[in-house]
């Protein structure tokens, strides 16, 4: 079994957050307020519990602040490193190439504007015991929280497309993924890409396999959907 403290969390946290504008025009997505502290503390302190000690960020949009906040991790109890895009923002995909040399053999990709409350060493334990190069979660939306864009049936992963969406897709990525190291090298160096779709040529090849959870997600890309992550995490008492 992969030790989890071992496989480090690359945390895509680079985007504009434009429709969350004016606030993220001087202050990255990352470090809006939640209860008092930025969003990325309960965050990391939300991968900490699950035993996830390593965590890569890749910024891009005023990530100076991130790290100047966050610096190596020690005070929240992970150890952070950081990837920037560079002078052009990179998308999903390009910044988690160029983040690959500091990753290892098998790492975790999320969002860096979503909480995903779920069990990781389960969802770790589920790759482990495959041979597949990726692992998507997968939620059952309905399009309840966002639109649907997974076929996901008797267990299999069977299609994952964001922008050609048919009523049988009733799943939905849920932002938490694991990947091996040579799914990076599909992507190419230093240009602009999008990760979704890396994922859906592995769909089609058989070579991603779906785990499903059932917490829904909590995001901080719209003004609404900020407010419901605000009371989520007051509620559970994480401020």
């Amino acid at each position: 079994m992969l030790d989890i403290s071992q496989v480090p969390a690359a945390v895509l946290a680079g985007g504009l957050a434009t429709r969350l504008r004016p606030i993220t025009q001087t202050i990255p997505k990352a470090l809006l307020d939640i209860g008092g502290k930025p969003f990325i503390e309960h965050q990391l302190e939300l991968l900490r519990r699950n035993g996830i000690g390593k965590v890569v960020l890749c910024l891009g949009h005023l990530g100076q602040q991130v790290e100047a906040h966050l610096g190596d991790g020690s005070r929240l109890g992970v150890e952070v490193s950081y990837s920037y895009d560079g002078p052009r923002l990179l998308g999903t995909g390009g910044a988690l190439r160029r983040a690959a040399e500091l990753l290892g053999d098998v790492f975790w990709v999320m969002y860096g504007d979503s909480y995903m409350d779920i069990d990781y060493t389960s969802v770790l334990r589920r790759f482990d015991e495959s041979a597949a190069m990726a692992l998507m979660t997968v939620l059952h939306n309905k399009g309840r929280w966002d639109r649907s864009n997974v076929l996901f049936h008797d267990g299999q992963l069977l299609r994952y497309d964001k922008k050609n969406v048919t009523p049988d897709m009733t799943y939905v990525d849920y932002g938490v993924a694991l990947l091996r190291r040579e799914a990076l090298f599909r992507m190419p160096v230093d240009e602009p890409y999008d990760l979704a779709a890396l994922y859906g040529q592995l769909v089609a090849e058989g070579r991603m396999i779906g785990c499903e959870v059932t917490n829904r997600f909590y995001e901080i890309g719209t003004p609404v959907s900020l407010e419901e992550t605000r009371a989520y995490i007051a509620a559970k008492g994480c401020v």
